[in-house]
């Protein structure tokens, strides 16, 4: 499409498209985060590693250094083209996940997950403020809409990574999966559409350049960051816990673990929007009753038979991943514009280093188990725990209100409307 016909068409047009490109390296981001999680086991043979808590480091280093840079990404995304810094983003994360291919040891494993979580650290302030000014209203069907190429990366991540890990072992899905992000990368810089979208009227900060004007409003922001964290906190560990829970104790080999973890993703394609858009007539009610769900199937999940494992995990992403385009919405409409990146930068950085230690500390607490790691019983008190966690991270939606209402923003009476498909 050339430069003339991208500025002929409408600007709901435009965002339309570029909201869809977006969505694309959404599944990108996120397949390189879930990718690994089959395959713990057969790279710590590769790497000849000590115990099972090193493989799963790997993942740990990886989200560490994809939340680490979040402020400063953030601070680059209202100041520069979020176009140029999401699709540089995954070209850098792309980069770093195929490098680990050729790892020939865990050093240079573990560098090459450094580079891959910098990368990856652009996509998320770039783009939830992108498409937060794109669709002022009905921001949470849009943010539900890019949650769709989110569950397709949770999705095709670990199913194709076990299913290729037991034909060719587990490089080749590695060096497959950047290879094809460093395409996906090139593809959206030249398709996405580049123009800045206008900032609305009253939609400037009346605080200037500050992105919290009072220490209470930075109070109730930060315990809204940790709060959240706790959320992420289960969410990842349900993935990697999962993984070692369904391969120790109940004997699921690496192709039937990939597709058992990508299940939690697939209902969410369904989930993401439809909440999305339920949640822009009541934010706070129907992000309570989907994660209030969730936490009740986490609590169940190991006590439930064998055969029905795989279908309780569906259900429970059902209801959990969609709770992030819900949580994202209410953040970026009680903050105005001009300070959205930084804010959602210094969101998940926060929430983010938090979260991510799971992978780690699962794997550690399944070390420690002994031999009680291959039967059921001995996640009991883990699960429940990760259950509890959800129900007191709903504490943090409050504090998003209370920054709302304090800033005055009601995006959706006055602001007129954007097209969301």
């Amino acid at each position: 499409m050339s430069q003339l016909e991208t500025r002929n068409q409408k600007p709901e047009t435009r965002n339309v498209r570029t909201l869809w490109l977006a969505g694309v390296l959404h599944a990108f981001t996120h397949i390189y985060q879930v990718a690994l999680l089959p395959l713990y086991l057969p790279i710590q043979a590769d790497f000849q590693l000590a115990g099972v808590s090193q493989a799963t480091l790997l993942v740990t280093v990886m989200m560490i250094a994809y939340f680490a840079p979040s402020y400063p990404m953030g601070v680059l995304a209202d100041r520069i083209s979020r176009k140029r810094l999401l699709g540089f983003g995954l070209l850098v994360n792309a980069l770093g996940f195929a490098g680990l291919a050729f790892a020939l040891n865990y050093a240079t494993a573990l560098a090459c997950m450094v580079v891959a979580g910098v990368g990856g650290s652009a996509f998320h302030p770039a783009a939830t403020a992108m498409v937060a000014r794109m669709f002022p209203i009905g921001t949470g069907k849009a943010l539900g809409l890019l949650g769709i190429g989110a569950s397709a990366g949770f999705f095709l991540g670990p199913i194709y990574t076990g299913w290729r890990a037991e034909v060719s072992g587990w490089r080749a899905p590695v060096l497959e999966l950047g290879a094809l992000g460093v395409v996906g990368a090139i593809l959206f810089l030249r398709l996405a559409d580049d123009e800045p979208a206008a900032v609305p009227a009253g939609a400037a900060h009346k605080h200037g350049d500050k992105m919290f004007p009072t220490p209470a409003l930075w109070l109730f922001f930060l315990a809204a960051c940790v709060a959240f964290s706790l959320r992420d906190f289960t969410g990842n560990s349900m993935g990697s816990l999962g993984s070692l829970f369904l391969q120790k104790a109940h004997g699921f080999s690496l192709r039937d673990t990939g597709l058992a973890l990508s299940v939690i993703f697939i209902a969410s394609v369904v989930s993401n929007p439809l909440f999305g858009g339920l949640s822009d007539g009541g934010r706070m009610r129907w992000t309570c009753l989907v994660l209030a769900l969730a936490a009740v199937l986490v609590a169940i999940f190991p006590h439930v038979p064998h055969g029905w494992l795989v279908p309780v995990f569906g259900v429970y992403g059902f209801f959990f991943v969609a709770s992030y385009p819900m949580v994202e919405a209410a953040l970026m409409q009680s903050v105005p514009d001009a300070v959205r990146g930084r804010v959602f930068g210094l969101f998940i950085t926060v929430g983010g280093l938090m979260g991510n230690l799971s992978h780690w500390l699962v794997g550690k607490y399944v070390q420690r188990l002994g031999d009680a790691a291959n039967s059921a019983p001995g996640y009991f008190t883990l699960y429940a725990t990760l259950a509890a966690l959800i129900v007191v991270s709903l504490i943090g939606l409050p504090c998003l209100h209370a920054i709302r209402k304090h800033e005055h923003l009601d995006t959706d009476a006055a602001l007129p409307p954007s097209a969301v498909p």
